[in-house]
């Protein structure tokens, strides 16, 4: 496998940008989960690493060799890229061995190449090999269209939202199974996603491109905990925003003071916790604030509580433990765990 380098790269159609200025180092053997919303240029970005699309600026290298630039644009059958649609898009008149080996060359497509192999790497059972795929379920598909995408040793995988048609019990256990066939066979990985959850559990690194830009590349506890912008935040999970004032390292709130992630300039500033930073208290505690309980809705091993800060009227979101949900209309305290996260007005 090899590594992906992106540069300068843009792209805009009828004069519309819609991949701007966008500049991403991916290592050898690593996987990079693109996180962005729909409409912020996920599907172009795809487009122009496969080579569908020509990018008017910027260069897209694949181990020493650059694929596309000023003057160069190696055709998608050249750059060695495995893909993984979003529903697995396997043949449904051909076998689950005959998909895998479909992209190969004949003779090796005749001998069945390495497919004992690569089902055994994505954890399906080798009988399978004979069976179509629609006898599957959307789980095991995906993981045919995986090993089809590692059957000729590209460079680079490309996983284009796969799990998205997957209930969620499959979709945990097709990402679990992904990503440890990806990490056996030292792929170097690039899934695009808008699932939140899905980028932060699978990426060891997320880019999150937002309106064709890159805005922020992290592991995924880095973005989680300290997002560049307030928009990430909310974007990134659940946030809880109140306004503050940053003095001496520390966030003057209606939670009060608050010890901050990182150094922030001095004054105005709207800070950010998570839901789960929020601890609910039956009693009153030292620096502890008290609130009103609205509403809950009930998760099953969590449950969202919504509070209302009767000094301010603000309110505010917590998550507890399902098992340990208050009632509405009670009257409770809350403090704050760990540090919060700053944004200048």
């Amino acid at each position: 496998m090899a590594k992906l380098d992106i540069t300068g790269l843009s792209k805009a159609f009828g004069g519309r940008p819609v991949i701007a200025d966008f500049s991403l180092h991916i290592s050898s053997g690593s996987l990079m989960a693109i996180l962005g919303p729909s409409g912020s240029g996920k599907t172009t970005l795809l487009r122009l690493l496969c080579g569908f699309e020509r990018a008017q600026a910027g260069t897209i290298g694949i181990g020493e060799h650059i694929v596309s630039g000023p003057g160069v644009h190696v055709p998608p059958e050249q750059r060695r890229i495995g893909y993984v649609a979003q529903e697995g898009a396997l043949f449904p008149h051909l076998s689950v061995a005959d998909n895998i080996v479909f992209g190969l060359p004949r003779a090796q497509r005749r001998a069945h190449h390495r497919v004992a192999e690569l089902l055994e790497l994505v954890g399906l059972p080798q009988v399978y090999a004979a069976r179509p795929p629609q006898h599957l379920s959307g789980g095991e598909q995906q993981r045919v269209a995986l090993a089809r995408a590692l059957a000729a040793a590209p460079s680079i995988v490309l996983l284009d939202e796969p799990f998205s048609a997957l209930d969620a019990a499959l979709r945990n256990d097709t990402r679990s199974a992904v990503v440890h066939a990806l990490q056996a066979a030292g792929a170097t990985a690039v899934l695009v996603t808008h699932d939140q959850a899905e980028a932060l559990s699978m990426g060891d690194h997320v880019a999150v491109l937002w309106q064709g830009r890159l805005a922020q590349v992290a592991t995924p506890q880095e973005l989680y905990r300290a997002p560049a912008t307030r928009e990430l935040a909310r974007f990134v999970g659940e946030a809880v925003l109140l306004q503050s004032v940053v003095a001496e390292h520390r966030a003057v709130c209606s939670l009060g003071s608050l010890a901050l992630a990182a150094p922030t300039a001095p004054g105005p500033a709207q800070v950010m916790l998570r839901p789960e930073q929020i601890l609910l208290l039956p009693d009153p505690m030292p620096d502890a604030v008290p609130v009103q309980v609205e509403s809950i809705v009930f998760m099953g091993a969590h449950a969202n509580v919504q509070l209302t800060l009767p000094a301010s009227g603000e309110r505010i979101a917590a998550r507890v433990s399902g098992q340990l949900a208050p009632a509405p209309g009670a009257r409770m305290w809350v403090s704050v765990s760990g540090p919060a996260v700053a944004y200048p007005c």
